[in-house]
């Protein structure tokens, strides 16, 4: 099958189709069982916050959420809900997790994608600059800068920039999706007001994952630019912007959208820092709150959307791959 002129395998879709759904049946019994085996009672947590602890009334919840049943059997019922569509009712929040999470959704979403596409561009670009002269200053700057970028801790990152840049200079929001004061801004406002809390959550998120696409970048610029069909085309007489950015950045960047879809559930993973510092209303501080609650239907949705999403974000890097590169779909 053909896609826009690149070759998709109708094999290679059935085999990654059939991997994601052993994964995600997987990935459901392994997060229940985790769960499950986990010390503390959601039922206890949540009559103690009520501020009672009557054993009549911890035994009347249980019972009411299935929590008495033996463990296979409530491994079973969870099993078939899911695949249902059904991922539960939250104790905390009163609602469906299904609905709770397609709440949250869009912002961790937004996120994520914005800062994986900063890293991957800015990555990419300071290592292209980096390799055209890697003996020179601005090459030896930016490894620095790099390696400094990938040793900071994410969490510690969006402190500094909190106090740099939004208490000492009050330039961006401390915290938040939007301003409270805009309602009714409409949606050219909403959305300035929405990128304008975006910018350090997102540049705190990047930080460390663009130091490594800087410095793969470098590396795989520098192993393309020796190689004998660039030495071709400057043989020719071809502009050196040309050579660079048409003939050696299209096979340098494979290895950068091949990390960055490998490392798309690490960035979903440390969304859950960057949302709890920013207080940014995603997946992952949705997560913290119920893993402090003890909140188990509502983890246990959040582990599996996380999981689809990196099933499809592999997916999707591996579409990319072929359109970036059409001889891999050649070879398939």
């Amino acid at each position: 099958m053909t896609q826009g002129g690149f070759v998709v395998p109708v094999s290679a879709l059935a085999r990654n189709l059939l991997t994601s759904i052993v994964t995600v049946l997987a990935v459901i019994v392994f997060n229940f069982t985790l769960i499950h085996l986990a010390p503390g009672d959601p039922v206890t947590v949540m009559v103690g916050e009520m501020g009672g602890g009557d054993p009549e009334l911890i035994t009347r919840l249980q019972q009411q959420y299935g929590l008495d049943r033996p463990f296979a059997e409530q491994l079973f019922t969870y099993v078939l809900s899911v695949l249902t569509g059904d991922l539960g009712f939250s104790f905390y929040y009163n609602m469906p997790v299904l609905d709770l999470i397609l709440q949250r959704l869009p912002a961790t979403l937004l996120l994520v994608v914005s800062a994986l596409c900063l890293a991957i561009v800015i990555g990419t670009a300071l290592g292209v600059v980096a390799a055209q002269r890697p003996r020179g200053i601005l090459s030896h700057l930016i490894t620095v800068i790099s390696i400094a970028g990938f040793s900071a801790p994410v969490f510690w990152v969006g402190i500094v920039l909190i106090i740099g840049l939004a208490s000492a200079l009050p330039i961006f929001p401390t915290s938040g999706m939007r301003d409270v004061t805009n309602i009714g801004a409409g949606i050219w406002g909403d959305t300035v007001d929405v990128a304008y809390h975006l910018v350090l959550p997102a540049f705190t998120l990047a930080t460390v994952y663009l130091a490594q696409y800087s410095r793969l970048a470098r590396s795989s610029m520098l192993e393309v630019l020796s190689a004998d069909y660039v030495r071709t085309a400057r043989a020719k007489g071809l502009p050196e912007r040309l050579v660079v950015y048409k003939h050696a950045l299209r096979n340098a960047v494979l290895p950068v959208v091949t990390i960055a879809g490998l490392q798309f559930g690490q960035v979903v993973a440390g969304a859950v820092l960057v949302e709890t510092v920013f207080a940014w209303p995603g997946l992952g501080r949705l997560a913290y709150e119920s893993i402090l609650r003890r909140d188990s239907p509502t983890m246990l949705g959040i582990l599996l959307f996380s999981a689809v999403i990196v099933i499809v974000a592999n997916i999707v890097t591996d579409m990319v791959y072929r359109m970036i590169d059409p001889r891999i779909g050649a070879r398939a």
